[in-house]
């Protein structure tokens, strides 16, 4: 069956050709009667615009890349986080009749691939996730000049809009609930200082024990579970006697859990662990994890929201969304 054309819909509702291109590609100067009768023959044809001409015409691709600097494996099996994210971007996409382009930037070779992809015209816009601070990739895309948004502030000297959780606010709320239960070693798991989440939950951490006068007991994982487990036996050998963590994310936490449990010591009653994050896995840890709650699907919606204002001319305003204390039986 041959394919509706545009002049067939020109034809059926007794307009240009022209007229019903712009009518198509969204253009406003139609009057309301017009557009509906042109409206009423692509539905009565079943036209379908060839979405390569409308590109050349309108200098859009409907599509955006959703590009997360991490491999694939804590993509897609390690951390829960990546695929909320992901799910949350695409269906605020979908609602916006975007396409969403997913693209792993987890070596220089993918990088690179990248940077041709999007200076190629491909993508009307990019959404960048877990970035590190020495990811070279939004300073090339700065330099393209494509709208660009970030989940969480980036770490990186380019100012790119962003849609971030209180992380320093969520980090004292945990801290401040430890001391508020009387536990006086109060140590933490951070997370990898060249990401600003990793940065921002050791502040808040530092700022809640200094309010309190008390010293920082510190290790560093990579947000990683195996990470969070080797950090907490080293916790225990460097202090045998601390009876609190906080740590950075709930993933470190389910490792920290194990770590203590092999070690024998019980939570909460010999050490409370308080995580951040609230993924799933945290209502089922023995015990139940106490957590820190930020919205993560409401965080990805924000950032489609952000760049969807730029693609139509908005501010370039930065987000920050409240977090929560989850208390459970870990601390």
């Amino acid at each position: 069956m041959k394919r509706p054309t545009l002049e067939a819909v020109a034809a059926r509702a007794g307009v240009s050709r022209a007229t019903v291109s712009r009518v198509v590609n969204g253009q406003l100067t139609v009057t309301p009667q017009i557009r509906d009768a042109v409206m009423r023959a692509v539905d009565e044809l079943g036209y379908v615009p060839n979405s390569a001409a409308r590109s050349l015409v309108t200098q859009r691709t409907d599509s955006v890349a959703l590009v997360v600097s991490e491999p694939p494996t804590r993509v897609f099996s390690e951390d829960p986080m990546f695929s909320t994210v992901i799910r949350s971007a695409s269906l605020e996409l979908e609602a916006a009749d975007r396409q969403v382009v997913l693209m792993l930037a987890g070596s220089p070779k993918s990088h690179a691939r990248i940077e041709r992809y999007v200076a190629g015209g491909h993508v009307d816009g990019v959404m960048l996730i877990s970035m590190h601070g020495a990811d070279p990739l939004p300073a090339a895309l700065a330099r393209m000049g494509v709208p660009v948004v970030s989940y969480g502030r980036p770490a990186v000297p380019v100012p790119l809009p962003y849609v971030d959780n209180d992380n320093v606010g969520g980090a004292e709320k945990a801290v401040r609930h430890l001391l508020d239960s009387g536990r006086r070693r109060i140590a933490t798991i951070a997370g990898p200082q060249d990401m600003i989440g990793g940065q921002d939950r050791l502040t808040g951490y530092r700022d809640a024990l200094r309010d309190s006068d008390r010293r920082s007991i510190v290790a560093v994982g990579d947000f990683t579970r195996q990470s969070g487990a080797v950090a907490m036996r080293h916790l225990l050998q460097d202090d045998p006697h601390l009876d609190a963590v906080f740590v950075a994310n709930d993933l470190m936490a389910i490792g920290a859990l194990q770590a203590l449990r092999q070690a024998g010591r019980r939570v909460p009653d010999d050490v409370a662990v308080v995580g951040f994050d609230d993924i799933e896995a945290a209502r089922y840890t023995e015990p139940p994890l106490t957590t820190i709650r930020h919205p993560v699907s409401e965080q990805a919606a924000a950032m489609v929201r952000l760049l969807l204002g730029l693609l139509r001319g908005g501010p370039a305003t930065p987000v920050v969304l409240p977090t929560e204390l989850v208390v459970r039986e870990s601390a």
